[in-house]
C-alpha cells in the first residue's frame, strides 16, 4: 500500500485530539511527509470485560493513520494487565489471573474493528506482550529492572501521594513502567499512541528505545475524556461509556454529560470538521440551546460504535423517553427470587458498573421506584416487584416470585 503524504491529512493526525507529540510535531511531521512506512502501537491492558469511549479516542487516530498507509499494531497487555496499571491509582490493584484476562480479551478485537481494519492489504497487527515476557528469565527480568531507578519511578505523583499518605506501593508497581515501555523495545517500533495518563509509561518505553535500540520513538499523547471536575471518566467511577453498551442506554449516557463536554466529545472522538465545530462553539456562547448538540454527538458516537440505523432508533426512543417521561418500550424485564438485594440485579443486569456508582446514585436521590414514585433510600435495599428508574436515563421492571 502507497504511504499517502497528504499534507492536510498529517495536519489533522498531528492536531486534532492530541496533547502532546514527543520529541516534537515537527519530528513526527517530519517522518509522516517522508514517505516512509512507519509501525505504530497502542497497548491496551484487559483489565475488564470490554473496551470503552477512552479506547476510541486512540483507536479513531490509529485509523487515521492505517489510511495513510502506516503498520498499526494492536497490543493486548495480557502480562501486564495482571499487575494492572498504577497510573493514577491510590492503592494497588487487584492482581488478575491470566485466565481472567484472556475471558476480558474476548470481545477486544470485534470492538476494535469498528475503527480500525484487522484485513486488506494494510491490515492492524493483534499481538501479545506474552510473547516476550512468557519467555523472559528471572536474569533477564534483573537486566530490565537495570535499566530504571526507584528515584525515577517515584517521580510519579500517584507514587508521591501515597508516600505523603503513608500507603503502600509494591514492588511490582514500580516495575510496572519497565514493563510497558520493553513492549516498544519487543515490538521495534516508530512510535506509540495513548492517552495523555500514559505518557510517563510511553517515555520510559522512549527512553528504553534509546538505550536498547539505538532508536528515537515517537509518543503521541492524546487528550482525554474528563468530566467537569477534570476527573477521567472511567468504570470506577459508573460515568464510562463501553462498548458493550446497547445504542440506547449508549445515548442516554452520553446525554448525561455535562454541557462543557459537547465540543471536547466531537473534536476528540468524531470525525465532525473542526470547522462545523468551531460553529458550534460560537453557537453556544451566544447563547444556542446545548441540548440539541448533544443529541448530535450521541447520534455520532452511538453511530461510530452500532450503526446509523441503530442510532436514529436511539434518538427516537430518548425523545419518546426522556422528553415525554415515559418508559422505553424494550426496558429490561427480570424475574427475581424473593429478598434479593436491588444492588445484586442491577449489577448482574449491567445496569449499573460497580457498587461504589450505586452508593453514589442513592445518596444522590437519583433511584426511584416508578410506580409509587418513592426514592430509594437504602443502599442495602431488597427488591420488590416494581419498575426502577436508576439515575436519568436507565430503568429496569423486576417481578418478585
Amino acid at each position: 500500500m502507497k504511504i499517502d503524504i497528504n499534507p492536510e491529512k498529517i495536519d489533522e493526525v498531528l492536531t486534532r485530539g492530541i496533547e502532546n507529540i514527543f520529541p516534537s510535531a515537527d519530528f513526527l511531521k517530519a517522518k509522516l511527509l517522508s514517505g516512509q512506512k512507519l509501525s505504530i502501537y497502542l497497548g491496551i491492558d484487559p483489565t475488564g470485560p470490554t473496551l470503552h469511549l477512552g479506547h476510541v479516542i486512540q483507536l479513531v487516530r490509529l485509523g487515521k493513520l492505517q489510511e495513510l498507509g502506516h503498520q498499526i499494531i494492536l497490543l493486548m497487555g495480557d502480562i501486564t494487565a495482571m499487575i494492572g496499571d498504577p497510573t493514577d491509582k491510590n492503592a494497588a490493584r487487584k492482581k488478575l489471573t491470566h485466565e481472567q484476562v484472556m475471558e476480558n480479551l474476548k470481545e477486544y478485537k470485534k470492538q476494535a474493528s469498528k475503527f480500525i481494519s484487522f484485513d486488506g492489504e494494510n491490515p492492524v497487527l493483534l499481538k501479545f506482550n506474552s510473547e516476550w515476557f512468557g519467555k523472559m528469565s528471572f536474569i533477564d527480568f534483573l537486566e530490565l529492572a537495570s535499566n530504571g531507578t526507584v528515584g525515577q519511578m517515584m517521580k510519579r505523583d500517584m507514587f508521591r501521594r501515597r508516600e505523603q499518605e503513608e500507603k503502600e506501593t509494591y514492588i511490582h508497581e514500580l516495575m510496572y513502567p519497565l514493563m510497558q515501555g520493553y513492549d516498544s523495545v519487543a515490538l521495534d517500533v516508530d512510535g506509540e499512541i495513548g492517552g495523555n495518563d500514559q505518557t510517563f509509561n510511553m517515555l520510559v518505553g522512549r527512553d528504553l528505545m534509546k538505550v536498547l535500540k539505538n532508536k528515537e520513538k515517537f509518543v503521541i499523547a492524546t487528550k482525554l475524556l474528563v468530566d467537569s471536575s477534570g476527573q477521567k471518566m472511567g468504570k470506577t467511577d459508573g460515568n464510562a461509556v463501553s462498548l458493550d453498551q446497547t445504542p440506547e442506554d449508549m445515548f442516554g449516557k452520553v446525554m448525561s454529560w455535562d454541557d462543557e463536554l459537547i465540543i471536547h466529545g466531537f473534536e476528540i472522538i468524531t470525525d465532525v470538521p473542526m470547522s462545523v465545530l468551531q460553529d458550534m462553539a460560537d453557537k453556544l456562547t451566544k447563547g444556542a440551546n446545548p441540548k440539541e448538540m448533544k443529541m448530535k454527538l450521541a447520534k455520532e458516537i452511538v453511530s461510530m460504535c452500532h450503526s446509523q440505523e441503530e442510532a436514529e432508533r436511539a434518538e427516537k426512543d430518548f425523545e419518546k423517553t426522556f422528553a415525554k417521561g415515559g418508559v422505553p418500550d424494550d426496558v429490561a424485564e427480570v424475574e427475581v427470587a424473593e429478598n434479593v438485594p436491588l444492588v445484586d440485579i442491577l449489577l448482574t443486569e449491567k445496569i449499573i458498573e460497580s457498587k461504589t456508582e450505586w452508593r453514589r446514585l442513592v445518596d444522590g436521590g437519583a433511584v426511584t421506584e416508578m410506580s409509587g414514585v418513592e426514592k430509594i433510600t437504602d443502599a442495602n435495599v431488597v427488591a420488590k416487584t416494581g419498575t426502577y428508574k436508576i439515575g436519568k436515563r436507565r430503568f429496569i421492571k423486576i417481578e418478585v416470585k
